[in-house]
């Protein structure tokens, strides 16, 4: 049977895929992991591998997971075109992304898994260009359907996405609401990196629309929370603040 999104969480870990890597060859040997469940957490490896850069090791990974059942079911089906889609994104081809998400998505409307057509829609919200707006506002329209916490956790990353495509394509004004609904949906939903990360967010478009003192106050903020993160420090030296010192990483770590 499909590995819950519960566990699959519990395993990941994006700052360090390689130890992901690890924990779910590990939960393969668990007793009870049926051929179903080992080719979904083999999806997840394959994942990793392509965070690490290691693009053919994660085909591979790809290819066990089509073979390790008979008969793939929707929702497995799903997980393989979602993560050989991320493959072609992380390659540089997201033109090569686009229908293998689509097909994502197709496979988890046949499956009823509004978890997983939602990561397909937000993965062709960032993949497919010129078509950004539309994707995310089906994604929208999915999540007003939405019941399960986790799952409304996908608005958090469709707000996100959507408002800095708006604040970089020059419409701050625009994506300041987006950025405010993505905190609202982390805040409610979210893990404590989203949250703050969403804050960090709509400091930044703030100093682009000139609200500069409104700006310093949230990344004041932040840098008391978290002193060493450095996308924090540039947006304080940016805006005139004091340095917070040495800093590394990016919002959320």
């Amino acid at each position: 049977m499909p590995i819950s999104q519960a566990k699959l969480d519990a395993l990941w870990d994006f700052s360090d895929p390689a130890a992901t890597i690890d924990r779910f060859r590990e939960a393969m040997e668990d007793d009870g992991v049926d051929a179903v469940a080992r080719a979904e957490l083999t999806t997840q490896v394959a994942r990793a591998w392509g965070l690490l850069g290691n693009f053919d090791e994660a085909e591979s990974e790809l290819a066990i997971a089509e073979d390790e059942v008979d008969e793939p079911s929707e929702h497995l089906l799903a997980r393989i075109a979602l993560e050989r889609g991320r493959l072609r994104v992380a390659e540089g081809a997201p033109d090569e992304a686009v229908p293998l998400f689509t097909l994502a998505a197709r496979h988890a409307a046949a499956d009823g898994s509004q978890y997983l057509a939602l990561d397909a829609l937000h993965m062709l919200a960032l993949a497919d260009n010129g078509h950004q707006e539309e994707w995310a506002a089906e994604g929208f329209s999915m999540l007003g359907t939405v019941t399960d916490p986790r799952t409304l956790r996908w608005g958090v990353a469709l707000h996100n996405n959507l408002a800095w495509f708006l604040h970089d394509s020059g419409r701050p004004e625009e994506a300041m609401p987006h950025f405010q609904q993505a905190l609202a949906a982390a805040e409610e939903y979210g893990t404590a990196d989203q949250r703050f990360i969403g804050r960090w967010a709509i400091g930044r478009c703030l100093r682009t629309l000139g609200r500069v003192d409104e700006a310093r106050q949230i990344q004041e903020g932040l840098a008391a929370e978290r002193p060493r993160d450095r996308f924090v420090k540039e947006e304080l030296d940016a805006l005139g603040g004091e340095d917070t010192g040495t800093a590394h990483g990016t919002p959320g770590e």
